[in-house]
């Protein structure tokens, strides 16, 4: 009988079976599943001009709180047109069909945590009024509708949807734009209402909107509030809705409108202009916008959008330049190519690949470059004018500095290059770098100033083209003290609570700052949150040659250890992270506080000014393996390689490890460490196969800003990185082959996995099947060590790298050279 994780994988294989032979699901469409399947054989058979958009399925993890927007962007795109629902729909869309569909908005992300939503400005919607104008029913209540079963359907640049009444609504984009087209039934006359206030988290405080109907144009703008932020900050945002398809469309009614949830349900027909303030009663705000139709009978219509944070004019110029008169098929087929430029710089042996996996890796690798926004140009507040890149929705740092960036690294320094330069400006202008920027505005802090590790990957793995590529490292290195140096005055939202941090060598407990102001919570976090960031520092540090840097930021990377208490028992195991008070007594928490074996599910383990446990969004048990660039001297706390091992192995067993939760992240490979790498392929292979599939509710939770994509992709590779470093750690691939192309460097490295069989896609691996890696070579020499391997020596120089398999698992159960390196044993002792 197979064990779990593969009865799970066969469960969600047969799941997509029943898609393809027309079973009825809610959603999405079964031709999503079908173009997959058929472009994948079509590759079988004929592996020459692979479209690799066609392996993309946009809907995983847009169920199970996965928050994943499959809306149509380009990569990095400002814009992601996609349904707005009722519920929880933090993305917009989701695929509960219970909920009903609001509109369809150019503004979303994607793969956020916010609960209450974010963007979803300037909805529209299609409506049949056989009664006329008056009749229409524009407030969000009266207009929603249930879509029809197994109609969503998208893939990388497209959305499509259709609504129970038959009207179907398609997207496509550019970057800061896009075309709507919708198809009515025949004979119908086709109206639409247009919302001015209304966004996902009902957020509006205050905006106009204009409506010129001989150019056929509506303008409009406003403010709203961040989703995950403090209430009182504000962002603009415009858009600009062009209605006359280039003079092939004719308009015949327009107005506009207002209403509420108690009988306001006023139209104005022929008005044109709305200017509306900010309720100061506050609760949800009034709901208003424009209200028109169309001439004749056209079953289909097409609008074209624009969208800016800057001015309406902009939103306009926006439009007219990145679509202009092209077709929505032309817009279709530049944003492929744009995604399959993308997407073509990790190619697989698609032939030698289980289909699943070909999915998931594609479908990874396309939210990876699905966020954060560029925003370039389109800038406000203290951003305005900048001639920096400019980079939103950075959801967040403390998520995607472990994951994220390191991938990015592999492949696309430039993009890379151009974040750093926002984080860097974020610093210029606001005087710390950004953490969690949202909506254009400061975000919470979840960890400190994880912006540090985002920066100093950069560094040490392109110092060389660090100026051609526009980044000062000088100037990134003055960015890097200042979090690591200056208090902010408010760290709740930039920066770090670093004097208390300093004076005492860990974040303490209830202690008296007379300097600072934030959430007094996450002490023990935090200390090792800011311990790893000075870790980030210090090894910019060292590529600078600033030796007395050196000395002191390797000395504060130690201080993880502080909170260390070795009284604490847990589940017959000794020693766990603590917080801790200022005279140095430790705050006890019992480890098993806030995490899935907690008894008490009302407990609070995040943001909110209750919670005690001391750790953000986790427990101690969790917690306690934090410390990715000195594991050697953690083992060492946990008494050694086979104590370590047998605690690492009860963490899973016992149920506290959490996929979808960043600090555990790690923990699967944490045996190389213990030089035991074939127990590490053995728990990917059942981390991937028991949190993961190709369904819409295939991820483990919220996708973070593809910080879970991205960590998916590395399993699948068969790689982890260590971030602030230029260390990739050497896992297990799922698939046979792999290229990474580097189209900076003009580089491209191959890895061939020998001995590799499909049956190792299993867990357990079955008795015989090889597995377990024997042997690496690079360039045709033999790797110092299995275990690991240098960005320096492969896929920055690029070249062949041969991994080995066997069956053996005792025999590969070690790194056959050294163990992946730790600070405090001589590791990270120079820079590349």
């Amino acid at each position: 009988m197979p064990g779990s994780a593969t009865l799970r994988w066969l469960i969600a294989a047969s799941t997509l079976a029943c898609l393809r032979a027309g079973n009825t699901y809610a959603q999405p469409s079964p031709k999503v599943q079908e173009r997959i399947s058929a472009a994948i054989k079509a590759v079988q058979a004929n592996s020459t001009d692979i479209d690799y958009t066609a392996f993309v399925n946009p809907f995983i993890g847009t169920d199970n709180e996965g928050d994943v927007c499959p809306g149509a962007s380009v990569p990095f795109g400002m814009v992601k047109f996609s349904t707005d629902f009722t519920g929880y729909a933090p993305a917009g869309y989701i695929v509960d069909p219970t909920q009903k569909i609001r509109g369809i908005s150019p503004l979303h992300d994607s793969g956020t945590g916010s609960s209450l939503g974010t963007y979803g400005n300037f909805e529209i919607m299609p409506l049949l009024c056989p009664g006329g104008f008056d009749t229409c029913q524009t407030t969000l209540l009266a207009r929603e509708r249930f879509r029809k079963n197994s109609t969503d359907d998208a893939y990388p640049g497209y959305f499509s949807q259709t609504m129970d009444n038959e009207i179907k609504m398609e997207a496509t984009s550019t970057r800061r734009a896009g075309l709507e087209r919708f198809t009515f039934p025949k004979g119908s006359k086709p109206y639409f209402v247009l919302d001015l206030a209304n966004d996902l988290p009902a957020s509006f405080a205050g905006g106009s909107m204009d409506i010129d109907p001989d150019r056929g144009r509506i303008t409009l703008g406003g403010h709203w509030g961040s989703s995950f932020g403090p209430v009182s900050y504000h962002y603009q945002a415009f858009a600009c809705y062009d209605l006359l398809d280039n003079g092939k469309q004719k308009l015949s009614e327009y107005g506009v409108w207002t209403g509420d949830t108690y009988g306001l349900d006023a139209k104005g027909l022929g008005q044109t202009h709305l200017n509306l303030s900010q309720n100061l009663f506050g609760g949800v705000p009034y709901q208003s916008g424009a209200l028109f139709s169309y001439d004749g009978q056209p079953e289909q219509v097409t609008i074209r959008v624009g969208v800016s944070f800057v001015s309406t004019d902009q939103a306009c110029a926006n439009a007219e330049s990145e679509v202009g008169t092209t077709t929505f098929e032309g817009i279709v087929n530049a944003s492929k190519a744009l995604w399959n430029e993308k997407l073509s710089k990790i190619e697989i042996d698609v032939a030698n690949t289980p289909e699943l996996v070909t999915e998931m890796l594609y479908s990874s690798l396309y939210r990876a470059s699905l966020t954060p926004n560029n925003a370039t140009l389109e800038t406000q507040g203290a951003f305005a004018n900048t001639t920096s890149f400019y980079f939103d929705s950075l959801y967040c740092s403390w998520d995607t500095f472990r994951t994220f960036y390191p991938l990015m690294t592999l492949h696309s320094p430039v993009e890379f290059a151009q974040i750093v330069d926002n984080y860097i400006d974020g610093w210029r202008k606001n005087g710390w770098m950004p953490e969690c920027r949202a909506n254009n505005l400061p975000g919470w802090t979840q960890g400190g100033s994880s912006g540090d590790n985002i920066v100093s990957q950069f560094a040490v793995n392109y110092h060389n083209e660090a100026s051609e590529l526009g980044i000062d490292l000088h100037e990134l290195y003055a960015a890097l003290k200042t979090d690591g140096e200056v208090n902010p005055p408010e760290w709740n939202t930039e920066g770090r609570q670093v004097n208390v941090y300093k004076k005492y060598g860990y974040v303490p407990f209830a202690v008296l700052d007379t300097g600072s102001t934030g959430r007094q919570t996450r002490e023990g976090s935090r200390t090792l949150e800011y311990a790893f960031e000075d870790f980030g520092i210090r090894q910019v540090a060292q590529l600078l040659g600033n030796a007395d840097d050196l000395v002191t930021y390797t000395n504060r990377s130690y201080w993880y250890r502080n909170v260390w208490d070795p009284s604490v028992h847990s589940d017959g195991f000794k020693g766990f992270m603590q917080k801790r008070y200022s005279n140095g007594t430790f705050f006890y928490t019992d480890p098993v506080h806030c995490s899935p074996k907690d008894s008490n599910q009302t407990r609070e383990c995040s943001l909110q000014a209750d919670n005690t446990n001391g750790f953000y969004e986790s427990s101690s048990w969790e917690y306690s393996w934090y410390a990715p660039h000195d594991m050697a001297y953690l083992i060492k706390l946990m008494g050694g390689n086979e104590t370590f091992i047998s605690r690492l192995d009860h963490f899973f067993d016992a149920g506290y490890y959490l996929s979808g939760n960043e600090p555990s992240f790690q923990t699967p490979i944490g045996y190389h460490y213990a030089n035991q790498p074939a127990r590490s392929v053995d728990r990917v292979r059942d981390v991937v196969l028991t949190n993961f599939n190709a369904t819409p509710a295939g991820l483990p939770g919220n996708d973070d800003q593809a910080a879970m994509a991205t960590l998916l992709s590395f399993h699948l590779l068969g790689l982890y990185p260590v971030p602030s470093s230029t260390h990739y750690l050497i896992v297990s691939p799922f698939v046979p082959k792999y290229t990474i192309h580097n189209s900076y460097l003009n580089v491209s490295t191959t890895v061939t996995v020998q001995n590799y069989d499909p049956k190792s896609v299993n867990y357990p691996i079955p008795n015989g099947v090889s597995a377990y890696v024997k042997s690496v070579t690079i360039n045709g020499k033999p790797a110092a060590s299995r275990c690991y391997v240098d960005f320096y020596d492969t896929f920055r120089a690029g070249g062949d790298i041969v991994l080995e398999l066997t069956d053996d698992k005792n025999g590969a159960n070690d790194c056959g050279g050294p163990v992946p390196e730790s600070l405090s044993t001589g590791g990270f002792a120079k820079a590349r």
